[in-house]
């Protein structure tokens, strides 16, 4: 950790000149992904809290499961090499807004708005972003909601807005993403197109069932 550490501030705009700005940096760096850390802590707080009322209210879970991880050091300084920006604290703060990630799996589709819209009604919650890619698809399949929301974090001097990226999506949908990152990053996997055309049938069988199962749901409830 201490060597991802001190590369992602040595390079480019960071040029340490003695091992105490290395050790200066790499304790500012790791007190940014505490608080990043903290911000996961307040928004998987607000969706257990929707979970156990709406579990009272509909007797049932409208989540499954939640996952949250923290983007590793060499990640975060790779995306903003790509991206052109400078590798900074400032820099991670102003321009990248996946630092801090959060997976919600839901059992049906109607949940996953359902969820997203009780989040985005809550007024310590600025909606920064959305991207809908259930009604809008990307092209090899891959279907969620995202979400990029800003939330205030308390510390003990101070409050700060910090962004946190929430995928929310079906159990199906999580397989299928899971599964189809898994063979991405698969080498010398041959007929690799048809695999790709594979997938994106597999994709639309998954939405088709997702529909259905909410459908039976439905009637379920009616009768």
């Amino acid at each position: 950790m201490e060597n991802e550490l001190q590369k992602v501030f040595v390079k480019n705009t960071i040029v340490p000149q003695d091992v105490e700005e290395v050790f200066e940096h790499a304790m500012k760096f790791q007190e940014l992904m505490m608080m990043y850390n903290c911000a996961i802590k307040e928004v998987k707080t607000k969706l257990e809290v929707l979970n156990d009322e709406l579990s009272i209210r509909n007797k049932r879970n409208p989540i499954d499961f939640i996952k949250s991880r923290v983007k590793k050091p060499m990640s975060i300084a790779d995306k903003l090499e790509r991206y052109g920006f400078d590798i900074n604290l400032k820099s991670i703060l102003d321009n990248l807004n996946d630092v801090a990630g959060i997976r919600v799996v839901c059992p049906f589709i109607d949940d996953i708005y359902d969820i997203a819209h009780m989040l985005s009604i809550q007024d310590d919650i600025k909606i920064i972003q959305i991207k809908d890619y259930i009604k809008n698809p990307k092209p090899n399949g891959y279907r969620s909601y995202h979400m990029i929301v800003e939330i205030p974090v308390f510390f003990s001097d101070r409050k700060l807005p910090m962004k946190v990226e929430i995928q929310i999506r079906t159990i199906a949908m999580d397989f299928w993403a899971s599964l189809e990152h898994e063979l991405k990053y698969k080498k010398n996997v041959q007929e690799s197109e048809e695999i790709v055309d594979e997938l994106k049938e597999c994709a639309k069988i998954i939405n088709q069932t997702d529909a259905k199962m909410m459908e039976i749901r439905n009637r379920i409830k009616e009768e």
